[in-house]
């Protein structure tokens, strides 16, 4: 016959919802970050968020033995999100072992990291169309003409995309706290974008006007 339980018998692990829910954040957490940064796994996901349910740094045997993997699969992990600008090290003084945290506030930590990001692949791209259209040179013909309006129309794009990031976000590396700024925005100013984006999208769902003639 099954003992029944006693008050302080600690739930079961399926039952628990505190483990059914740090559980579910998880891997939501994984899936998410690991979408959205080239080079870290659902695990590295898991990691970040493990950091943020913890109250203090933790360690490579501690995030191990939390999310149930072998202490090489953390350690790329973090090295991935140390590159990143997500994760911290440090080694307290006296201490064999580094420990790891976020290094800001989640998500703000996620939301810098991506902006960082986003600023990199947009000047890496703008360097590679002024790389071919330099090899290209005054080359004629077609298929140099074709190569070059491409060439030509990808840097505008980047470009422009690179001025935005210098007028909206000018400077700014690290943890971003897009709730503050997105707080001192009047609402007037959110209503404008909002419809200038509308018809952006509008106007880009058009189909082109028929040949005259």
């Amino acid at each position: 016959m099954a003992r029944r339980a006693a008050a302080g018998d600690p739930p079961d692990a399926q039952t628990d919802p505190v483990r059914q829910a740090r559980k579910a954040f998880l891997e939501g957490a994984g899936v998410e970050i690991a979408s959205s940064f080239p080079g870290i796994t659902r695990l590295g996901g898991q990691i970040v968020g493990a950091l943020y349910l913890a109250e203090t740094s933790r360690s490579m045997d501690e995030l191990a033995a939390e999310l149930g993997c072998s202490k090489s699969n953390i350690f790329g992990n973090l090295r991935a999100l140390e590159s990143a600008g997500i994760v911290e090290r440090r080694r307290e003084t006296g201490s064999r072992h580094d420990t790891y945290s976020l290094r800001g506030p989640y998500p703000d930590v996620i939301i810098g990291a991506y902006v960082s990001r986003l600023r990199r692949v947009t000047a890496d791209k703008i360097a590679i169309s002024e790389r071919a259209l330099e090899l290209l040179g005054e080359a004629g013909g077609a298929e140099a003409e074709f190569m070059r309006r491409r060439l030509l129309d990808l840097r505008r794009k980047y470009t422009l995309f690179a001025e935005f990031f210098a007028q909206v976000l000018p400077a700014i590396e690290g943890p971003i706290d897009l709730e503050q700024m997105l707080r001192k925005v009047p609402a007037g100013v959110f209503e404008a974008v909002a419809r200038l984006a509308r018809d952006a999208m509008s106007w880009a769902r058009r189909p082109s006007d028929p040949p005259k003639g």
